[in-house]
């Protein structure tokens, strides 16, 4: 069986917060590290660590089948898969370009899926594997605005268990890492795509106040008075460390007061009770 220092850990998504968290951390802890990132020459930085650095898109099928082949090359295969890449389309459903819908699910969904296809050969020659899919507390419930974002991680969340399932007889184990609110860039981005979404066509007006509160709900969660109860990625990282050197790893893993209060609160409130909570909350104005 091959040590901790032996196994090839694959990281996608390590340009900002979690990924490079994970990357960093893995790396100065021994860990074989393959750090990606669409553009290599932001976490050139990483190599510090001792990390290897590898371009990697996951909505460019070659791009990933590049990454692969050179972790195969170098170390024989991908012992360790930790899917982070990823970000929040925001807005309301019915604004939402279509073009933007599937760049979402490519980026969060398909990528993922064909990765993990590519891997799982390898796991299972060699009798040992572990994927983790860095999912969301969203993934259990969800908020407004989210509709398409909280679809990919339901949809993670319904693959993953799956494929605990599928692989657990070639010694190969998948968790999911559900994160509340992070302290990292992942505001910013779903901030830019409330934005991105509004000059379509679609847009009657009648939307306009609820995309105000939603970009002041999410300014809130991760610059104002929210940020401070958001998790930092280097939390998120040491339960990503557990996860993957775990004999028996969990199939989930809460991270956070907040999710743990709402995935909670979604789950005893029911679907009328959570409603009403989230429209406590959501106070949207009156259209004019």
């Amino acid at each position: 069986m091959a040590t901790q220092e032996e196994r090839a850990v694959l990281i996608t998504g390590c340009s900002t917060g979690i990924g490079r968290a994970t990357a960093d951390r893995l790396a100065r802890r021994g860990w074989t590290v393959y750090a990606t990132a669409r553009r290599p020459e932001v976490i050139k930085d990483l190599a510090d660590a001792g990390a290897r650095v590898l371009p990697l898109d996951v909505t460019d099928e070659q791009s990933i089948r590049d990454a692969v082949d050179v972790v195969t090359a170098e170390a024989g295969c991908v012992s360790v898969l930790i899917n982070n890449a990823g970000y929040g389309l925001q807005g309301p459903v019915e604004e939402a370009p279509l073009e933007e819908v599937r760049r979402q699910f490519e980026t969060n969904v398909f990528g993922l899926v064909q990765l993990t296809q590519l891997v799982l050969p390898g796991m299972r020659s060699q009798g040992w594997g572990r994927i983790v899919n860095i999912s969301s507390m969203g993934g259990r419930m969800t908020l407004p605005g989210g509709g398409f974002y909280h679809g990919t991680k339901y949809a993670l969340e319904a693959i993953s268990d799956a494929l605990r399932f599928e692989v657990r007889p070639f010694g190969i184990a998948v968790s999911l890492i559900e994160p509340g609110a992070v302290a990292t860039a992942f505001g910013d981005t779903a901030m830019a795509t409330i934005s991105a979404g509004e000059p379509t066509g679609r847009e009657s007006g009648d939307y306009a106040p609820f995309r105000a509160l939603l970009a002041a709900k999410i300014t809130d969660a991760y610059e104002g008075k929210g940020s401070k109860r958001a998790s930092s990625p280097e939390r998120v990282a040491a339960v990503i460390e557990k996860a993957i050197a775990a004999r028996r790893p969990k199939a989930r893993y809460l991270v956070g007061a907040d999710a743990r209060l709402l995935v909670r609160a979604r789950r005893m409130l029911g679907a009328r009770g959570f409603d009403a909570l989230l429209r406590s909350q959501f106070k949207v104005p009156a259209s004019s």
